[in-house]
């Protein structure tokens, strides 16, 4: 395939006029293939990737079913998602081995495929259980239990290494050094639903932790006198923090603050989007937990307190340059090479180049998506 007249989107996060060739499902420098794409006035950029996400189109990873897992990928496929990395609720321990069972299971089949129409299962990021009730969020805190090495590895070896990040809340885990120094070389350990002050955070960060999950919700606020979280993340430059831009969980003023402080190379947008995402308003639950979901808003039955996001990335993405004044170029970034580094898959995707998979986007000037292309294919996308 060849793909003209586009502007390109650059490792060197910059746009440039040019043209694309795909061959074998890869970026090439050229190609055999006869099919020519006419990308006039559109913009061509990586296919998204998407590290936290708990489902779509009336669908959770917590389904726990081969079948839910097909129609989360195939939604956030068409959505211009090509790489899924969804989030894990907190749950009874035995629920989550299984679930963690099945998403291995259906990697292992996808990658039999030679290629897929929905998006790559890329990994596992475990929000629970060894979290903070008292930042429980839309987590069901009848299950919260104490960070346990032998029990991360288990889910860790269930998922057949595909567990990516294990969150914890570090000031209810008295050996949280121990936990993260066993464990940091195999997978990342983030900070998720906790209240810790900024010694206590400083201290997970220096320990090996490096991730934070969706930063300014289910922590403290960031004060001038108590820093929390938050700026342990600011004062650790190894950390990457996660940002929901869908317009509802952080104010623009802040995600713009945010970007100017911790620098534009480690944030990664995220969605958080459950399963009332491509739905209608209605009731839905997330993690065993009703939620009422109106305007884009998801709100649980019981305190009405934010439970996720109605928003998908692509979503999000559109949201954070048309209504933050986020420059597009860094937005991308924040989509793809942020999070495609994070999980460690950078070599082969989350970029335009020689090489690496054929996943890309192409959106017009409105950022509306008029094409997807998967392993050098394009895909049906129509609702």
């Amino acid at each position: 395939m060849i793909i003209k007249n586009a502007n390109i989107y650059t490792e060197s996060k910059v746009f440039q006029k040019g043209e694309l060739c795909i061959q074998d499902g890869k970026f090439s420098n050229q190609t055999t293939e006869p099919t020519v794409l006419d990308a006039q006035g559109c913009y061509a950029i990586p296919g998204l990737i998407d590290l936290h996400l708990h489902g779509c189109a009336g669908h959770d990873l917590c389904d726990g079913t081969l079948a839910s897992l097909t129609s989360i990928a195939e939604y956030e496929a068409a959505a211009g998602i090509t790489a899924i990395c969804p989030a894990t609720m907190t749950l009874p321990k035995q629920e989550l081995l299984d679930i963690l069972r099945t998403a291995g299971e259906y990697q292992k089949l996808s990658q039999e495929q030679s290629a897929s129409k929905g998006a790559d299962l890329v990994g596992i990021n475990m929000e629970g259980p060894f979290i903070s009730s008292a930042k429980k969020g839309a987590q069901d805190p009848q299950h919260i239990v104490s960070c346990s090495v032998e029990t991360a590895r288990e889910f860790i070896d269930a998922s057949n290494g595909l567990v990516k990040l294990i969150g914890i809340a570090p000031e209810c885990n008295p050996d949280f050094a121990s936990f993260i120094t066993q464990l940091k070389g195999q997978i990342h350990i983030s900070l998720a639903h906790t209240n810790a002050d900024y010694a206590t955070a400083m201290a997970a960060f220096d320990a090996g932790a490096d991730h934070a999950v969706h930063l300014y919700n289910a922590m403290p606020a960031f004060t001038h006198r108590a820093p929390g979280v938050i700026g342990a993340v600011c004062d650790s430059p190894h950390v990457y923090a996660e940002l929901i831009c869908d317009g509802i969980h952080i104010h623009p003023s802040v995600v713009r603050a945010t970007l100017r402080m911790l620098g534009t190379d480690r944030i990664v947008f995220i969605s958080d989007s459950m399963r009332a995402t491509g739905m209608p308003d209605g009731s839905y639950t997330l993690g065993g937990l009703d939620v009422n979901v109106k305007n884009k808003k998801a709100t649980l039955a019981s305190d009405g307190a934010i439970a996720g996001s109605a928003s998908n990335l692509m979503e999000c993405v559109k949201t954070a340059v048309t209504q933050m004044d986020i420059p597009l170029e860094t937005a991308v970034a924040c989509a793809t090479i942020n999070p495609a580094k994070r999980l460690g898959i950078f070599q082969e995707r989350g970029s335009i180049s020689v090489g690496k998979k054929a996943d890309l986007v192409l959106l017009d000037d409105s950022l509306q998506v008029q094409a997807v292309i998967k392993d050098g294919k394009c895909l049906d996308i129509r609702n």
